[in-house]
């Protein structure tokens, strides 16, 4: 039988990825608060702790945290910073909570680079060297902080005895619905990127896991990248399938085999 794998906040780019990728080896549950009208696909506001507990399915053996919101002037706008919040923070403590109330013994919550981005910029460390989970987590952004606010949640519900609970936090590069293009036009994508080959496989990773808590750099094993893998490497078996450099070779070794048969069909006057 099947794990079931619930996924909160999982319409998003992360989601369908892990949903397409993962869907032969768990039972995949979406959850997000709109969903199309796909069987596995539940709505539900996550900021509604009742409304989250009632609509996780029974018996998930995990659950993975994608939750995200866009604002704007978190600092200045409070109704921005309260929105960003809800979702980051208070919602992260929701999900814990259910997964506590409902035995579900496993969540694997998305966090992310910007843990640490005060010693990152342009996909350049500040260090010389690539930033660990030892270094101190300095920030500068509301998101950044609320997701290391979250991270420090999940580790002490997890270390409470009476908890039956384990928390991977995987904190993510940059995951990009059209990889070549950015990797392309954005120069630090190709330093920063988590291809989708290796976003499916770090998830898969940190559901499988028996760690009771750990913190994770998720990036591919790109040329000059900012952030240490080497405990995801020992602790989860975390090793790169595809980085930065090889999605642009794969894209240009489809579109070289491409140009010959876009050619034999212009000889054979087929697009005349």
């Amino acid at each position: 039988m099947k794990k079931k794998i619930s996924i909160i906040g999982g319409t998003g780019l992360i989601g369908s990825i892990l949903e397409e990728g993962l869907n032969n080896k768990y039972e995949i549950i979406i959850l997000d608060k709109k969903v199309d009208n796909h069987q596995n696909h539940i709505e539900v506001d996550a900021t509604n702790f009742e409304d989250l507990l009632s609509k996780i399915p029974a018996n998930c053996d995990a659950l993975i945290n994608l939750l995200n919101v866009n604002t704007k002037n978190d600092f200045k706008d409070l109704a921005q910073f309260y929105k960003k919040t809800e979702i980051h923070f208070l919602a992260s403590f929701y999900i814990f909570r259910a997964a506590i109330e409902l035995g579900i013994p496993k969540v694997v919550y998305a966090s992310s680079n910007h843990v640490t981005d005060f010693y990152e910029k342009d996909g350049i460390s500040a260090f010389g060297r690539e930033i660990t989970v030892n270094d101190y987590p300095y920030s500068r952004t509301l998101y950044g902080t609320l997701k290391l606010a979250s991270e420090n949640i999940g580790h002490i519900l997890a270390y409470e005895k009476e908890n039956n609970l384990s928390v991977i936090n995987l904190r993510i590069g940059s995951v990009r619905r059209d990889e070549v293009k950015d990797l392309e036009t954005i120069p630090r994508t190709n330093k920063t990127l988590l291809s989708h080959k290796d976003v499916i496989q770090l998830f898969d990773l940190a559901i499988q896991s028996t760690i009771k808590f750990g913190t994770y750099y998720g990036v591919s094993n790109n040329k000059d990248k900012p952030w240490s893998t080497d405990n995801a490497t020992r602790e989860l078996g975390f090793v790169s399938k595809m980085n930065s450099a090889e999605v642009l070779e794969q894209a240009e070794t489809e579109m070289d085999s491409f140009i010959p048969y876009y050619e034999d069909l212009e000889n054979q006057n087929w697009l005349n």
